[in-house]
C-alpha cells in the first residue's frame, strides 16, 4: 500500500472530504481536499505528523475557493 492509498483512507476516516491524491512526475504527491475547514486541517495535521508511510519532506498548503466536482476521495 502506498502513500496515496493511506492518504485516501485517512481522508475517508476523517469524513466530509472529497478530492484526490496524485503522484507527480518529480516524485511529489499532490493532495487536493475539499470539505469543512476543520476536516481539511485534520488531514494537513496527519500529513505533517510523521505518522505517514514513506518520507514527507514538506507540506505546502494552498487555500482556495472550492471548485467541487469531486466524487468521494480518490487515488489518481
Amino acid at each position: 500500500m502506498g502513500f496515496r492509498w493511506f492518504t485516501r483512507e485517512n481522508a475517508l476516516e476523517i469524513g466530509g472530504l472529497t478530492g484526490f491524491a496524485l503522484n507527480l512526475d518529480d516524485g511529489r504527491v499532490q493532495v487536493v481536499a475539499e470539505g469543512p475547514r476543520e476536516n481539511c486541517h485534520r488531514l494537513l495535521d496527519w500529513l505533517r505528523s510523521g505518522d505517514t508511510p514513506g518520507r514527507v519532506d514538506g507540506v505546502t498548503e494552498i487555500w482556495d475557493t472550492p471548485r467541487g466536482g469531486y466524487e468521494g476521495f480518490q487515488v489518481r
